[in-house]
């Protein structure tokens, strides 16, 4: 498995290849349904966000509170297919990765590309795994959302796949013999 450090450099962004293991770690934002529409009713009036998208990759999660002496709480993906309608306008803002589960919609394809952005597939039902990942969590946006707001992880040894690289190569899109 190739090991990556957040925030993405473009360099690695580029060299990777749909298929490919790799262990991330360093600093991540998370949100899931709410947050990314509250980012966009934001967007939409002309407000500044909390937080800046550029240069960013976001895990789509919503993390469980952290028991004693953990950052975090259980903290899977969750269906990536629910932020298609939002996730083009982020990269267009500078987001560089998402890591979630499952198919993106081809205008989300077309935007990674256009982005030189990249997303990655995590594990369904691996919960506990990668809140074991999350080593510091801040809240930085939205409390209101409770496990929905947005999180700044800092994560190590986060493993995922490249699911769809900056050259349009995607995992989902593979012919199955």
């Amino acid at each position: 498995m190739k090991k990556l450090y957040l925030p993405l450099k473009q360099e690695d962004i580029d060299a990777l290849t749909a298929g490919e293991g790799v262990l991330l770690s360093g600093t991540v934002l998370t949100g899931r349904d709410c947050a990314h529409k509250r980012i966009c009713e934001y967007l939409d009036k002309g407000e500044a966000l909390p937080f800046s998208p550029a240069g960013e990759t976001i895990y789509y999660a919503g993390p469980c509170p952290a028991p004693a002496g953990k950052a975090c709480g259980s903290c899977g993906p969750t269906t990536s297919a629910r932020m298609d309608a939002y996730a083009p306008r982020l990269l267009d803002l500078g987001l560089k990765g998402m890591i979630g589960k499952g198919e993106r919609s081809d205008e989300v394809c077309r935007s990674i590309v256009k982005n030189g952005a990249v997303y990655f597939a995590a594990i369904g039902g691996a919960g506990a795994l990668y809140g074991n990942a999350v080593k510091e969590s801040e809240l930085i946006a939205f409390p209101d959302l409770l496990s929905e707001a947005v999180y700044r992880f800092t994560i190590e040894d986060f493993p995922c796949v490249v699911a769809i690289d900056s050259a349009g190569g995607n995992i989902y899109k593979r012919k199955r013999k």
